[in-house]
């Protein structure tokens, strides 16, 4: 049986001679203020926005305060009301930047092959290192110490033949966690996941696939690939592929910015055109500041709006040219929420992304260090 799946694998052109780590800093952001601050060491606190007004938003939650639920993207209030002794800190980006360039120089010692995916995770890829070390499980074990020993934070760490498997196990026993699945474990291990387990599979999909009876990679492997598209389109394939642990995916240094945005919630709810249109105004200054900032025009504006009733749509139009000055963007986004009949409802949130950026306007530079959350505070 073993010998069959190999062989199924090998027809399928799987890559199994990579050597692919993921490390996921734990809490980083309360990780860091505790470690700066020794007042808050084991304590629950909650980084991110206050929860007084409506927009406070938990960008990251420190373990103690995880054990009463409190997670990443959950609204303050509702952090308040499930730990009330919790301590909220704005973040201070400056310095989690210049950790996480820290963290970066401690994988440089081993690889150039680094993929950052935000500031506190990252694909590395040690098929050949540069200590000629040859153990992907111990190069792990050293990155891990070594942020121990020289930054007093903890990682986790998954250690797998790609860049999915390896992203799964490095959640698997977190915190300080370290997870290693091989090759012949693969098959089996994707089959005992739950769906909900499964990275691009979201609650929607998920609740789908239970209702299909669906609970575990074993019950998506039951289904062609023909079947898992007509089931939930072109990402069918990718469910196809992931559930039998093939992901031939490269570790990319540099990952281009796909999209960059931002976004406001309001103390209270916007009722005419006109204070939209204000609101649009400030934040499309700020795209505007951050296009400028990395040098970036896009094809392609979306208006996000979020009604009082949590309600929530997209907008967007493209251009067949690049575009990135001011008058553009905001006339753009109020062109879209015009369309949108705004002022017959109460508007709690507005946002402008832009997207679909000109190849080649980044310096490699600025690639490796960009910024993936410049939407949530600044």
């Amino acid at each position: 049986m073993a010998k069959q799946g190999r062989l199924e694998m090998d027809s399928e052109q799987h890559i199994t001679h990579r050597k692919i780590i993921h490390i996921d800093m734990d809490a980083f952001y309360a990780s860091v203020e505790q470690r700066d601050n020794p007042v808050y060491r084991g304590k629950a606190i909650a980084v991110g926005g206050s929860p007084e007004g409506r927009g406070g938003v938990v960008a990251t939650a420190s373990y103690e305060a995880r054990k009463f639920g409190v997670r990443s993207a959950m609204p303050s209030k509702k952090a308040l009301q499930l730990c009330p002794h919790l301590i909220f800190i704005r973040p201070r980006f400056d310095a989690y930047k210049a950790v996480s360039a820290q963290i970066r120089e401690i994988f440089s010692r081993y690889t150039d092959l680094i993929e950052p995916l935000s500031l506190d995770e990252a694909y590395l890829d040690v098929t050949e290192d540069k200590l000629q070390i040859g153990s992907a499980i111990e190069i792990a074990r050293q990155i891990k110490q070594a942020i121990r020993d020289e930054l007093q934070l903890t990682a986790s760490a998954g250690i797998s033949i790609n860049k999915f498997v390896a992203k799964i196990a490095s959640d698997l026993n977190k915190p300080d966690g370290f997870t290693f699945i091989g090759p012949s474990s693969i098959e089996n291990f994707m089959e005992g996941l739950a769906v909900e387990k499964f990275h691009g599979v979201g609650k929607v999909t998920a609740d789908k696939m239970k209702k299909m009876g669906l609970y575990t990679g074993a019950d998506l492997k039951r289904l062609s690939e023909q079947e898992l598209k007509n089931y939930f389109g072109k990402v069918g394939s990718f469910y196809y592929q992931i559930v039998r642990g093939i992901d031939n995916r490269a570790v990319q240094p540099h990952r281009e910015t796909k999209s960059l945005g931002a976004e406001d919630t309001f103390p209270v709810d916007l009722t005419t055109l006109e204070e939209m249109e204000v609101e649009l105004e400030k934040i499309g200054q700020t795209v505007y500041n951050r296009l400028q900032r990395y040098q970036l025009k896009g094809r392609t504006i979306t208006l996000k709006v979020k009604y009082n009733d949590f309600r929530q749509i997209t907008r967007n139009q493209s251009f067949p040219f690049p575009v990135g000055d001011y008058e553009t963007i905001v006339a753009t986004a109020k062109q879209l929420l015009a369309a949108t009949l705004a002022d017959d409802h109460k508007i709690r949130l507005l946002g402008i992304t832009l997207s679909n950026f000109q190849d080649n306007q980044m310096t490699d530079t600025d690639k490796a260090n960009q910024v993936t959350q410049l939407s949530l505070f600044d």
